[in-house]
């Protein structure tokens, strides 16, 4: 029992699991804020790319860097956990992209605007959509391998259908142009930050083996 508790301390997939919990909830707290604090913006129309410019925008853009990192641990902590066929490089890779996409709009839009204003668009726009792109693609794909582990099938079908829907979400916000484009933008990161949180608490709930 004592050592059984030790090695589920010393885990160090249970630790990236947790770090990427807090990660993941700080990001969320304060896009939330923001949408409060940001009175000159409307929350229904303004995409959360507005909020890194003016006021609050350094805690915007740090609390990206801080989800990014979040995204690439959680990957490397799931790609460790997983075994036989389920443990492909394929998600750990696109993750990977997605949080340097991710990393790259945040670091690209704190100085960009002021010392190459015609390239910042391109590299944002580029970046913004490698990391959507990346991350929706990475969890359908993750949530896929899941049902290939016994020990994480009780989690599939929750994880697989959430990454669908959040997919479909994306595309429906991209082609559909008639709908509000911040809330739609905002309900799609609702639904990533969300799946990654619950795929984190599932990861941290899980003894090791091996």
């Amino acid at each position: 029992m004592v050592s059984s508790r030790r090695h589920r301390s010393c885990d160090p997939a249970r630790w990236a699991a947790a770090l990427a919990l807090v990660a993941l909830l700080l990001f969320a707290a304060t896009a939330t804020w923001l949408q409060f604090a940001r009175a000159d913006l409307d929350w229904v129309r303004a995409t959360l790319s507005l909020y890194l410019h003016g006021p609050h925008g350094l805690w915007l853009r740090t609390a990206y860097c801080v989800l990014a990192a979040a995204i690439a641990a959680l990957a490397f902590a799931l790609h460790a956990r997983l075994r036989g066929p389920a443990r492909r490089g394929l998600p750990l890779a696109l993750f990977c992209v997605a949080g340097a996409g991710l990393a790259t709009v945040a670091v690209g839009d704190s100085w960009l605007p002021e010392r190459a204003p015609l390239l910042a668009p391109l590299v944002h726009g580029l970046a913004a959509q490698t990391a959507f792109l990346c991350v929706t693609t990475a969890m359908l794909l993750q949530a896929w391998c899941f049902g290939r582990d016994p020990r994480w099938r009780g989690f599939h079908r929750l994880a697989w259908w959430w990454a669908w829907l959040t997919f479909a979400g994306l595309w429906l916000h991209v082609l559909w142009r008639d709908t509000p484009r911040g809330l739609g933008q905002k309900a799609v990161i609702a639904l990533v930050v969300g799946w990654l949180a619950l795929a984190a608490l599932q990861l941290w709930r899980r003894r090791g083996h091996g």
